[in-house]
Parts: structure tokens; C-alpha cells; sequence
């Protein structure tokens, strides 16, 4: 192509592209996008036009060693492989990857290797983690591990809210309603607890004094109650990275509100000597953020008695985190992940940083998510990570016990945990992150169609099909006798993996990655009917055995990537 056309290989590169396996007819391998190969790539180049230059540059083509057929389609050019080299190449490629199939392929060779910070997670102490904790913990996690895939350096940070006036409260709630050991043995039920039952009191004038004077000792560094507040930090803390642990979630750094709160200040002084700080007539602190100055759009800051409403005193916290962190990593992008109704603010704060003349705000990036309703357990609603955990694990072992297709496990709790969460995952990430979803546990955890249930049943069916028939690293297999047209559509489909991660690294978004692996375990399942390998002459169950493997290999890695742990029985 790069002869005819009289351009470099590398511009085609991303012109070409593997064809998507169809039920319905035989298609080709590789197919190049006319329109994107031509000088004038403008929208009013018509489709007949290019119908009629796919078809003069099919002409011009000529089958070789390594295309066997070439022909014009609609606005492409097709290209078949002839069939054993097809088969050889594709299972050479992904059985000597292993784990960085995809990854090293030519389509991310001009993506620069960069430093990502990426906040996720971020509960508040002594508050619900609720399910929007929950996306926002799975869905960083999903591109924290793509991209340390892709050869990038993370850092994964979980904000917490850990300071502010509720912990005036929950410091006297304490002191009234505490235990110690319970704090020790369950910090997030205990504080969350006391926090309940404080609130009922909250609006006793006595109470609120008391809360006041805890909170101001908290912030004029009181021995005694900062050692208190620094207990409720910790203990919740190690309670979160146990939790986090069976969500197979780590974190490179606990921050938090309380970290920030000399350096906000330090920002309204910033603030105030660029002179972005204006006061209103009664006394607020706001930045204007509009293009013409007319105050047609802005951000309050400070209110008028100096003391910090939660939203005021967010923009000023997180405005010092951000620059504290480029300060301490320096990073090339850093990522917010949280639900959609913060996007208002994270726009403010982009732009508060830009007008502040740090350019680097650019490079800053809020992935939103939308809400999900309805996720309640037995019990009722979801307030604690662990209670949803639980639930599945509950879930998936009553319907493991009643499955005819069970096999005796090791671990039953342990598989089912594994089986549950990649259910949760995948009914989570199935469409875009932006838009809503209704929750359903029955739909989650059915065994068949496209759910995370079915993905684990996959890979555990293929793993114990390689048990069976001996695993060991298949070599001098001749893999040419691979020609029936479900061994051909697998091989069809492992060749589009790396563009699959490549559009998943372009817009953060796992659903490219969920529906090709569901697509993956449906042409598996079908090939493992109709290319039995017990039974077959010793070169065919080999050539099959090697399909097969490399199926479940590159079904593992991206499930991996989503943040599922595959199981090898079930």
C-alpha cells in the first residue's frame, strides 16, 4: 500500500483496521479506510467517489505471499490472509506476549510514556460509602491499570474527607456515645454510629457549643483532640485498605481535606495578589470566571464571615491540592474520577487554575459517571462498601450451590467473590460511564448472556479444557490445519484486540474493552461446541488446544484491565 499510495507505512497504520467478526457472513481480515488515506479528506467527498477509488485501487493491488484476496467494499479496500498464516502469526503473536498482547502493538508506538495522577475513590470519614463511591473506586481503578498496561507511571490517590465542622461533631458524639475497643474492631460501623445518633442531637444549643469548641481546638492543633481525630483517620484507613483488598483496589496515597487547609488559605492570598479575588457588596469572596468580566459566570470562594461553606471551601481545597501534587509528582495528566453532578466544579476549578497561570490545568481531566439506582441488599439500603461485597458473595454462592454445571471448588467463598464482583464490573461498565443505570442483581448474575458471570464461566471451561489435555507451553504445533470458519472467526477477532485497548486508551471508557470480550466468550463457547479437541487426531487437538489457549489468554488480560479477578473453576 505504502508503494502505490506513495506514503510512509506508519501514516497508514491507523488507516488499516482489523474487521469485525459477523455471525451472518465470512468477511475479510483487514480492511483500509479509503477516506482516511485521501488528500482531500473533506466531508463532501461523496460516497460513490469513494466507492469508485476503493474500487481503481483494489485494481492496482496485487495478492501475495501474504494476501490471498483483495476487494473494493464501501469505502474500503478488503484484504483476506491466506488462512495458515493467518492462524500461525495471530497465535505466535499472542502466545509470546502473554500478559502485553496488544499492548505492544505498532498503534501505541508514537504514544508518549507519561506520569498519570489519578484521585478516585475518596469516601468521607464517619459518612455512608455509597454506591457512587463505588463506581468511582472501580472506574479508577480500570484506568489506573490501563494505563500502567500502556507503560505509564500512576499514581493512584484517595482523597478523603476528613475534616470540616462534622468532625466537631462527631469529636463530641465521641466523647458521649464512643468505645474505644468498637473503634478498634469496626471503625466505619462504630463512627457512622455515633455520627447517627450526635445528629439527633445536633440541634441542642449545648450541643452545637461543644461541637464548635471541638472543632476549633482540631484546628488550633489541641493535643488530646487532634490524637482523637487522628484515631478515627487511621483506623478507618486500615479498615478501607482491608476492604479495598477484595476489591483488588490499592492506593499509592491516602490525601485528604486536612492536608489542605493552611495551603488554602495560602490560595486566597494567591487569589488575592493576582487580583482574581472580588468582594461583593456583602463581603463574599468570588472569582470571575467569564469571558467578557461580567461576572456572568463565577465561583464563591470565601463567604462573607471568613468561615468556609463546603462547597466554597472545596474549590480553595482542591485548588491547593492540585498544585501541591504538580508540585511533589510533577505529572504529565491528572484524572478526577467522580459522579457527573461535580462537573460544574471541576470546570471551576480548571479554569480558577488557568486564570492563576498554571497552563498545566489543561492537562487536567474529570471522568464523569452517571447515577445508579436501586442497588439495595437484603438488609436495605447500601451504606458500607463491605455490605455490597457480602451481598454478592451471598448471592453468587446460593446460585453456584443450585447450578447443575458446578464444579466441586477449592474455595466456594473465594470464587464466588471473584465470580460476583466481575458481574458488578461488568453490568457497571457495559455502557457509557456518563449515562445512568437502573441496578439489577438478577440480571447481574445471570449465568448466561452478556454478563461478568458468563466471562468467568468462559474462562474457567477453557482453563480446565488446558488442564485436561495438558498445558504445557505448546510448541512446533502446526496450527495451518486451523481452516473451519469458527477457528477463523477467533483468530478474526484476537487480530482487533489492540485496537479495542487503543479506543479504550483514547476515551477512558471500558465498554469498547467489555463488549469484546463478551463477543470473545461467545465465539469461544461456539468453537469449543463445533473444534472438539478430545477425540481428535493428536495434531488437530494440538492446533485447537493453542486456539483455545490463546483465547483464554487474552480474555484473562482484559479482564484483568477491567479489574476482575478470572477464576480457573467454577
Amino acid at each position: 500500500l505504502s508503494k502505490v499510495l506513495d506514503l510512509p507505512p506508519e501514516n497508514l497504520i491507523k488507516s488499516i483496521s482489523a474487521v469485525p467478526v459477523s455471525k451472518k457472513r465470512h468477511v475479510a481480515d483487514f480492511q483500509l479506510s479509503i477516506a482516511s488515506v485521501t488528500e482531500d479528506s473533506s466531508s463532501d467527498c461523496l460516497a460513490q467517489d469513494l466507492n469508485l477509488q476503493a474500487q481503481k485501487l483494489a485494481e492496482r493491488l496485487k495478492c501475495d505471499a501474504v494476501v490471498s484476496e483483495i476487494s473494493a467494499g464501501p469505502g474500503t479496500v478488503n484484504f483476506t490472509i491466506h488462512r495458515e498464516l493467518l492462524a500461525k502469526i495471530v497465535l505466535q503473536q499472542v502466545l509470546k506476549d502473554g500478559s502485553e498482547y496488544g499492548v505492544k502493538s505498532e498503534l501505541f508506538s508514537t504514544v508518549p510514556r507519561q506520569k498519570a495522577v489519578i484521585e478516585f475513590s475518596s469516601p468521607n470519614i464517619a459518612k455512608k460509602f455509597h454506591i457512587g463511591h463505588l463506581r468511582s473506586t472501580i472506574v479508577g481503578n480500570f484506568i489506573a491499570n490501563l494505563k500502567v498496561a500502556l507503560g505509564h507511571e500512576v499514581i493512584r490517590i484517595n482523597y478523603l474527607g476528613d475534616w470540616g465542622m462534622q468532625f466537631g461533631l462527631l469529636g463530641v458524639g465521641f466523647q458521649r456515645f464512643g468505645n474505644k475497643d468498637k473503634l478498634k474492631s469496626s471503625p466505619l460501623q462504630h463512627l457512622f454510629e455515633v455520627y447517627v445518633q450526635i445528629n439527633k442531637a445536633a440541634e441542642d444549643e449545648n450541643t452545637k457549643k461543644l461541637a464548635k469548641d471541638f472543632f476549633r481546638k482540631l484546628e488550633e492543633h489541641d493535643e488530646q483532640t487532634l490524637s482523637l481525630w487522628k484515631q478515627f483517620r487511621d483506623f478507618t484507613i486500615e479498615e478501607y485498605i482491608r476492604i479495598y483488598k477484595r476489591l483488588g483496589v490499592h492506593f499509592d496515597e491516602y490525601s485528604g481535606e486536612s492536608f489542605y487547609q493552611e495551603k488554602s488559605q495560602e490560595v486566597l492570598k494567591m487569589l488575592e495578589d493576582k487580583g482574581l479575588l472580588q468582594k461583593t457588596i456583602t463581603g463574599t469572596g468570588i472569582v470571575d470566571l467569564s469571558e467578557k468580566k461580567d461576572l456572568s459566570s463565577f465561583s464563591t470562594v470565601m463567604r462573607s464571615d471568613g468561615t468556609s461553606l463546603y462547597i466554597t471551601r472545596q474549590v480553595r481545597l482542591d485548588l491547593a491540592a492540585a498544585i501541591d501534587r504538580m508540585n511533589k509528582h510533577s505529572w504529565d495528566t491528572m484524572i478526577y474520577v467522580t459522579d457527573k453532578s461535580q462537573s460544574n466544579h471541576f470546570q471551576h476549578l480548571f479554569q480558577i487554575l488557568k486564570l492563576m497561570g498554571y497552563d498545566w490545568a489543561e492537562r487536567c481531566q474529570h471522568v464523569s459517571f452517571g447515577l445508579v439506582q436501586g442497588m439495595k441488599t437484603r438488609r436495605g439500603e447500601v451504606i458500607f462498601l463491605e455490605d455490597v461485597l457480602n451481598e454478592v458473595r451471598s448471592r453468587m454462592l446460593q446460585n453456584m450451590a443450585s447450578a447443575k454445571t458446578t464444579k466441586e471448588t477449592e474455595d466456594p467463598m473465594e470464587t464466588a467473590e471473584k465470580v460476583g464482583l466481575a458481574a458488578l464490573i461488568i453490568q457497571d461498565f457495559r455502557g457509557l460511564l456518563s449515562s445512568d443505570y437502573q441496578f439489577s442483581w438478577d440480571r447481574a448474575l445471570q449465568s448466561r448472556g452478556d454478563t461478568g458471570v458468563f466471562l468467568q464461566y468462559t474462562h474457567a471451561r477453557l482453563h480446565s479444557l488446558e488442564r485436561m489435555h495438558g498445558n504445557e507451553h505448546l510448541t512446533d504445533v502446526n496450527v495451518a490445519c486451523l481452516q473451519e470458519p469458527d477457528a477463523i472467526s477467533v483468530l478474526q477477532h484476537l487480530l482487533r484486540y489492540d485496537e479495542v485497548l487503543y479506543r479504550s486508551s483514547q476515551d477512558l471508557q471500558p465498554k469498547h474493552i467489555v463488549s469484546y470480550l463478551l463477543t470473545l466468550s461467545h465465539l469461544a463457547a461456539v468453537a469449543h461446541k463445533t473444534l472438539p479437541v478430545k477425540g481428535s487426531a493428536p495434531e488437530l487437538a494440538q492446533a485447537r488446544l493453542c486456539l483455545f489457549q490463546a483465547a483464554r489468554s487474552v480474555l484473562a488480560n482484559g479482564m484483568k484491565l477491567l479489574g476482575i479477578t478470572p477464576v480457573t473453576q467454577m
